[in-house]
């Protein structure tokens, strides 16, 4: 369970999972709606409002296993004139939602420290911040893994020719088994976390050395 040695932090990833999947939902909305695609708008889809974003197993789950789901955004790439770059920048607008939300969180701790704000306070911002700068990236770079049916998965589907989407389609169902292999086996130790990992590391470091 994430954060399972101090239940005290569970509100504060509770929040920052509710923030965290509806931004990332919203803004594939969002971004569909101003290439052309209505389909979310008109379920409803387009809008901050959590309840139609969180699906409650998918949030139990990242609670549960370290990674999980909201309810998908539908889009229709049939009303995009360029369906390729908007299937990509539709695809891209979730994870870098999240990336955003990390470095503003980033941002928000960097000022505390500046006002000299002390750690312990009984309004004690820290803690919070801190995983909601952690769920996000977290987001960020799960959501970028290249299997279905995860965003790095449809952003290859859009960049590659029409021929190899096809291909790719066929197969789709392998890579979903994957996918689930890899968390139920443990694999994702070794494969997905380690890049999760990584990039969490990456960005802390960029943004401690763009704002300190």
């Amino acid at each position: 369970m994430l954060f399972s040695q101090n239940l005290a932090d569970l509100p504060y990833i509770v929040i920052s999972i509710v923030i965290g999947f509806t931004i990332h939902e919203f803004a594939h909305a969002f971004v569909a709606y101003k290439f052309g695609d209505p389909t979310a708008q008109k379920q409803g889809r387009l809008t901050l409002n959590p309840i139609v974003h969180i699906d409650l197993i998918g949030a139990i789950f990242i609670l549960l296993a370290g990674f999980g789901w909201a309810k998908p955004v539908p889009v229709n790439r049939h009303y995009f004139k360029r369906p390729k770059l908007a299937g990509v920048l539709v695809s891209l607008a979730g994870p870098f939602s999240n990336l955003i939300l990390a470095f503003l969180g980033f941002i928000i701790i960097a000022v505390l420290i500046k006002l000299n704000v002390p750690i312990g306070s009984n309004f004690d911002l820290y803690p919070f911040f801190q995983i909601f700068i952690y769920m996000n990236l977290l987001l960020f770079a799960f959501n970028l893994i290249p299997l279905p049916p995860l965003d790095g998965y449809r952003i290859i589907e859009d960049l590659v020719s029409s021929r190899v989407r096809a291909q790719m389609s066929k197969y789709e169902v392998y890579g979903s088994i994957l996918f689930i292999v890899l968390i139920v086996t443990g694999l994702s130790s070794y494969t997905i976390f380690p890049w999760i990992e990584f990039v969490r590391i990456f960005f802390l470091n960029l943004f401690n050395q763009l704002l300190f």
